[in-house]
């Protein structure tokens, strides 16, 4: 899977996980230069609390949009160290 946005590569992995139709990135897959991080944080009830990071290309920002589950809860462990995407971003094979 690729993940692309501003028609550049944001990651790429042959192992993502699948959880409520997003596709969650492994960390280590992400090109680190377009990333950084964000104040924001929201809440899921089973996840628990999700973090975010904006991302800029070519001098465009897209805010907030990847977030991960730095501690996510018993439920969701499959997505720890993981990161998905949304705002744009496709997310393609």
């Amino acid at each position: 899977m690729k993940a692309i946005w501003n028609d550049t590569l944001l990651a790429e992995s042959n192992s993502t996980v699948v959880v409520e139709n997003n596709h969650y990135f492994p960390a280590d897959s992400l090109k680190q230069e377009f990333f950084e991080s964000s104040i924001a944080q929201t809440s899921c009830p089973w996840k628990g609390r999700a973090s975010y990071y904006s991302v800029r290309v070519n001098g465009e920002l897209n805010k907030d949009a990847a977030w991960y589950y730095p501690e996510p809860k018993d439920a969701a462990q499959e997505i720890k160290g993981r990161v998905a995407f949304w705002k744009g971003v496709k997310v393609v094979e």
